[in-house]
């Protein structure tokens, strides 16, 4: 099955959030914290909308 336009970009912002906050975790100078939180908080909210239009 081909994927949607709106399920690509779904799935790449996923990709790209993951990839962040894999590297946020390892610097000093950012409140790790904070960021993860943030993109934490996109990340959750992507997946119930992919959930929803599967």
């Amino acid at each position: 099955m081909t994927e949607t336009p709106e399920a690509e970009v779904i799935q790449e912002a996923l990709t790209i959030i993951d990839k962040a906050l894999s590297e946020m975790l390892h610097r000093e100078l950012v409140s790790s914290n904070e960021v993860s939180d943030v993109l934490l908080d996109l990340r959750t909210v992507l997946v119930k909308q992919h959930a929803l239009q599967a």
